[in-house]
């Protein structure tokens, strides 16, 4: 067999279902877990906290803003999910196993793609875990500053060091005119600044992930119940504060600002698509999963339009804004709007609600990106010892290690700015080969059942390539600035680097792990 049939080699859906049937992963999950998954994953910072810049553009002026266009930016951005989402429904349906777009590419497109959109999902959920985490480790710091007339110094106010990664506390430290050398401290001529609160969460998230699904689903419950109650309490008590000339000119910035900010709001859309690789923990993934796909699409569709309204017309985003605005833009109107101990009460609330739905978020990323790698190990891509199952809870706890070790040394290393970014390339890609492959399959195998079908096939599928497509292409076109240089580059350069890993390791595990089965 020639290298290029090698690298076109399909693993056909009754592979897939046969390999998830000897996986040994407890199935727990209904379709009211799936959706309580779906929105713990969804919203999350990106409500919270893109938003802000989503509407009044980046501080730098790299990104311009939508203004109270906001609203058309959120539905752009839910289109783009729902042609997408609705190709996932389809494959989760019809292959129930774990690996999402992964396991989907490579009964399409072949060993090769699969590999490439498998590495492309670990860089989307494994970047937006350890973003995720730090954006928690920030809200919770400003958090118990508010509590400095109850709880000891060194909680309200800790050393710069323990709560910050090196590069952001040398930064923070320069712009207050203070040398860094003169706080940081350094063993054996090594600075030592790491990010304590973040490194805190992503252990407790682990731990709680290897308890079992079934256990995480229940605290995602209630973080994902109560973050629903604070961001209904900012739309009800914002409604009373919304002056209609905010929302005039309703697009400051066109339709260059309306698509830079479907594309910058489209992180807030991230996570539906972790759904699917929990198919081998449902009870009934060709019937709960599509419910639970679109279910939680359709609510967080309707809570962000919401957001969006109340947001733009209690503030004025057109022009310049408050830098507070930017970092905590729900949060901040409220203040803002409020007066006496409103003022402080109800910002102390909504932080509770944000500092919950981040929490929700990072159980589903870890969740999804421990899922994948595990199919990935039992495909033969990477070591077999990936595949071993915790001898009581029955979950990938060895993964679940990995994933939680890598989390926690990127929260010292990672750049923030670029973060949002490379998720956004990442899902992008997996939602266009997605899309493409509903395409493909429906030629290739058009006989197979399929519980769930996309409608209007191919030409909802096709618009969601070129909705993926174009607010991708947008971006790398017209965003500047550093960050956005920055995670252009990075995003290719860690494609070039999962070819290079599978040239020399995935390729040839997957040609000996063939000759063994022949031999046998």
């Amino acid at each position: 067999m020639t290298i290029l049939q090698n690298l076109l080699k399909r693993k056909t859906p009754d592979d897939a279902v046969n390999s998830a049937k000897e996986g040994g992963l407890e199935k727990t999950l209904g379709v009211w877990d799936l959706i309580i998954l779906g929105v713990g994953a969804i919203i999350g910072s990106g409500i919270f906290a893109v938003v802000g810049i989503a509407a009044a553009g980046s501080a730098d002026g790299a990104s311009p803003g939508a203004g109270p266009a906001l609203v058309l930016s959120m539905i752009i951005a839910a289109i783009a999910c729902v042609f997408s989402a609705l190709c996932f429904s389809e494959f989760a349906a019809m292959i129930p196993v774990s690996g999402g777009a992964y396991s989907y590419t490579y009964a399409t497109l072949g060993e090769c793609a699969a590999w490439l959109v498998g590495w492309i999902l670990m860089l989307e959920y494994v970047i937006a875990f350890i973003a995720v985490s730090c954006a928690w480790a920030n809200y919770v710091v400003q958090f118990l500053k508010g509590f400095g007339h109850i709880l000891p110094a060194w909680l309200v106010n800790p050393p710069i060091w323990l709560v910050s990664d090196f590069r952001s506390a040398v930064h923070s430290l320069t712009s207050q005119g203070v040398d860094y050398h003169s706080v940081i401290p350094y063993f054996c001529g090594i600075p030592f600044s790491i990010n304590l609160p973040a490194i805190l969460i992503i252990l407790f998230i682990t731990l709680t992930l290897i308890k079992g699904t079934k256990d995480s689903t229940k605290f995602a419950t209630f973080m994902v119940v109560l973050k629903l109650g604070i961001i209904g309490l900012f739309i009800l008590s914002g409604l009373f504060f919304v002056e209609p000339a905010n929302w005039t000119p309703f697009a400051p910035n066109g339709f260059s600002g309306v698509f830079m900010g479907a594309f910058i709001i489209f992180f807030a859309y991230i996570g539906f698509d972790a759904l699917a690789t929990t198919a081998e923990e449902c009870k009934n993934p060709q019937r709960d999963l599509p419910r639970g796909i679109i279910g939680s699409l359709i609510v967080t569709t309707i809570v962000y339009t919401l957001v969006a309204l109340v947001l733009t017309g209690m503030y004025k985003t057109q022009g310049k804004v408050d830098a507070a605005f930017l970092g905590a833009p729900l949060a901040f109107t409220m203040s803002n709007a409020l007066h006496g101990w409103a003022a402080k009460a109800v910002p102390g609330f909504m932080s509770v609600g944000i500092i919950a739905g981040l929490t929700s978020v990072l159980l589903v990323m870890q969740m999804a990106a421990t899922r994948i790698l595990y199919v990935m190990s039992r495909d033969h891509f990477l070591p077999e010892v990936f595949q071993k199952l915790h001898p009581k809870f029955n979950t990938p706890h060895v993964l679940t290690w990995v994933v939680c070790i890598v989390s926690v040394f990127g929260t010292l290393t990672l750049n923030l700015d670029a973060a949002a970014a490379l998720c956004n390339f990442g899902t992008f890609t997996s939602f266009i080969i997605v899309c493409a492959a509903v395409i493909i399959l429906r030629k290739i195998d058009p006989d197979r059942h399929r519980p769930f079908k996309v409608p209007f096939c191919p030409w909802f599928p096709l618009a969601g390539i070129l909705c993926c497509g174009g607010l991708m292409a947008f971006m790398m076109i017209t965003a500047k600035g550093e960050s956005a240089r920055l995670s252009t580059e990075l995003f290719f350069a860690w494609i070039i680097m999962g070819a290079l890993i599978y040239a020399t390791y995935g390729y040839h595990k997957n040609r000996k792990a063939e000759q063994e089965k022949i031999e046998k």
